[in-house]
């Protein structure tokens, strides 16, 4: 069997309606329009409706991916969702997906590594592709974080917003030069206790609210973030120079600066999409994907690294051929 690579067909998002803005917060509690944009660069973010799930917003960029790949839903063999914020403990977001699309076949199942979740899903998904085991894979990116927060905290709430993103990939042939290049996952559990969400099915029957220790989050994402876009330059004889685009995930606007900086990258060549739609954890990467690829900024030939830091903690990055 000739070697295979995952090549990228199409991608797509969706956001709820509802926009949030700081102003709006404001009137809620003790902060400010002035003290969030300082502290994270972020204006607004978007929150889904009542009785708008997961699942409906992951359904909608998988639909738009498709629809940009110019694909049927009937092509999809392997449906992958990275969420933190499933619709239910089970069954898996991605089994309600596969539903909405219609299809019967191939496997669906969800990733859960946080922030860091649509890196992990792209992982696999590229896996079950070199292996031959799927043949065109959604991947998707979709959280409703909204419904975690603790709307009383102004240092976890102002940061979180609703969404998803959705790339297709498809099995082609490794020569052809394009598509995922490679990826690289990292995890340590020591962490755990910086990011989390204080309650779970087995621990405490509830959903429970996030909570964050903020200096100690940014200060491992700076450097672990840069850490691994190294990892994958070096395994792939690049220099940070060869990259066309960083897209990170939207996590703060100074942990972007910050890696940046570390980076030796200008800021010009990095995706940001954090002022209009916060930190959307594992929906962050394809919604800035999206963004790009829609305005013109990413374009066939592109070499495009993504890279993200989650709970647990989790990091990671994906190099990819455009």
């Amino acid at each position: 069997m000739a070697d295979l690579r995952s090549r990228i067909v199409g991608c797509g998002a969706y956001l709820p309606e509802r926009v949030l803005t700081n102003a709006e917060l404001a009137k809620q509690m003790d902060t400010t329009d002035e003290w969030i944009i300082t502290r994270t660069g972020i204006r607004q973010r978007h929150i889904a409706a009542e009785g708008e799930c997961t699942s409906d917003l992951a359904f909608q960029a998988a639909g738009r991916a498709l629809d940009a790949a110019g694909l049927p839903a009937e092509d999809v063999d392997l449906i992958i969702v990275g969420t933190t914020t499933p619709d239910d403990t089970f069954p898996s977001t991605a089994t309600k997906v596969q539903a909405m699309l219609g299809l019967t076949h191939g496997a669906a199942f969800d990733v859960q590594a946080v922030c860091s979740g649509f890196v992990f899903a792209l992982s696999v998904a590229d896996n079950f592709i070199r292996n031959g085991q799927a043949k065109t894979a959604l991947v998707i990116g979709a959280e409703t974080y909204s419904r975690i927060l603790d709307w009383e905290d102004r240092g976890t709430c102002v940061l979180f917003g609703d969404g998803a993103g959705a790339l297709v990939i498809r099995a082609d042939a490794a020569e052809n030069g394009d598509g995922i290049l490679s990826t690289h996952l990292h995890s340590d559990g020591r962490y755990r206790d910086i990011l989390y969400v204080d309650g779970g099915p087995s621990a405490t029957q509830t959903v429970g609210h996030l909570r964050m220790q903020g200096k100690e989050v940014f200060r491992h994402a700076v450097m672990n973030l840069a850490g691994v876009v190294t990892e994958t330059l070096e395994a792939n004889g690049l220099a940070i120079d060869d990259v066309d685009w960083l897209v990170p995930h939207q996590a703060n606007l100074r942990i972007l600066e910050g890696t940046a900086k570390r980076l030796g990258l200008p800021t010009e060549r990095v995706v940001i999409t954090v002022d209009h739609h916060a930190n959307t954890s594992a929906a962050s990467i394809p919604l800035a994907l999206n963004e790009a690829v829609l305005d013109g900024r990413i374009r066939p030939g592109h070499l495009v690294l993504m890279e993200a830091m989650g709970g647990g903690l989790t990091w990671g990055a994906a190099l990819a051929r455009w």
